[in-house]
């Protein structure tokens, strides 16, 4: 693991958001992106939000992971310019994303795949789960199952998209999917082992340890939307 070692904090905003469809936050996320490539002397954002269920394809994502005809589907399914194959948000689960600029921090890919796994492990950690990695995998597991997944962007080493941890969800939408197309590997939610988990208290951890791996100093904000 490698922790940003500056000895200034990097200022990163902080958007607490309740449920917002997904492409509203899409659309936002690639507004934050292009602002930035335009101006990378913006501040860097880490967005937590949840979304109504929905399925999204990475851009060489394979159909045949979907148990379903995406174009006769009672399911919203976006294709999207992520990597990785196919997942599932919904309530009772807290996505994440970060819009960094990576030249502050390293410009390396696996770099940074590797620290959000580690903000990640660090959340679990809180609670007395042991989150683990899988060589030539993405995201973490625990006991052999995983609950965190992890899907970006970079332009420009601008990063959007992110992760995404099953805290108390409805797990029935992953039965339509393979989801990121591990066909024997099962996912799970942290429910599974606290079941009074509160996606607000996770919220929460989340963000002190992303500001821990990162080395940013966290700032609040109100609802970008209420801004624009």
């Amino acid at each position: 693991m490698i922790f940003n070692n500056i000895s200034t904090p990097y200022s990163c905003s902080l958007y607490n958001q309740d449920l917002m469809p997904y492409l509203e936050a899409l659309a936002w996320q690639r507004a934050l992106l292009q602002e930035r490539i335009n101006n990378p002397n913006l501040e860097d954002v880490l967005i937590l939000v949840e979304h109504p269920p929905v399925y999204t394809l990475g851009q060489g994502a394979n159909l045949e992971f979907l148990k379903f005809d995406p174009l006769d589907s009672k399911y919203e399914v976006h294709r999207i310019e992520r990597g990785g194959e196919v997942t599932y948000h919904c309530p009772g689960q807290i996505v994440g994303y970060p819009i960094l600029n990576l030249h502050r921090y390293q410009p390396d890919l696996h770099w940074y795949l590797r620290q959000l796994e580690e903000v990640l492990i660090i959340v679990l950690q809180e609670y007395g789960l042991v989150g683990a990695r899988i060589p030539g995998l993405t995201g973490v597991w625990v006991e052999g199952r995983k609950v965190a997944a992890i899907g970006i962007k970079v332009k420009r080493w601008i990063t959007m998209h992110g992760f995404s941890l099953n805290v108390n969800p409805d797990m029935t939408g992953f039965n339509n999917i393979v989801p990121c197309g591990i066909v024997d590997k099962p996912v799970a939610s942290l429910a599974e082992w606290i079941p009074n988990i509160s996606s607000d208290e996770v919220r929460l951890k989340i963000a002190h340890s992303f500001a821990q791996v990162f080395g940013v100093t966290l700032q609040p904000q109100e609802t970008w939307f209420l801004q624009h």
